[in-house]
């Protein structure tokens, strides 16, 4: 694997030291965690977006809301509701 190399301003990588020291880490070790955790954050949202999509793209959503009455469209005024 190639390394990655990032251009910090001296203000930016104090602020990561100070943070990777209130961890307990080195600034390398604290580096490679958050990004370890942003990476799995990331794919977490993808997966989640793709399950909304597959639940709400499914005709029979559309056909349990009928049946149960619940009117989900725009209403034609706003009396009475927020903004």
């Amino acid at each position: 694997m190639a390394a990655l190399n990032v251009d910090f301003s001296d203000a930016e990588l104090e602020d990561l030291r100070a943070a990777a020291r209130e961890h307990g880490m080195t600034l390398k070790a604290f580096v490679k965690a958050s990004t370890s955790e942003a990476i799995a954050h990331q794919r977490s949202l993808k997966r989640a977006a793709a399950e909304f999509q597959r639940v709400f793209a499914d005709p029979s959503l559309a056909d349990a809301i009928e049946a149960a009455g619940i009117d989900d469209g725009p209403s034609g005024s706003t009396t009475g509701r927020a903004a």
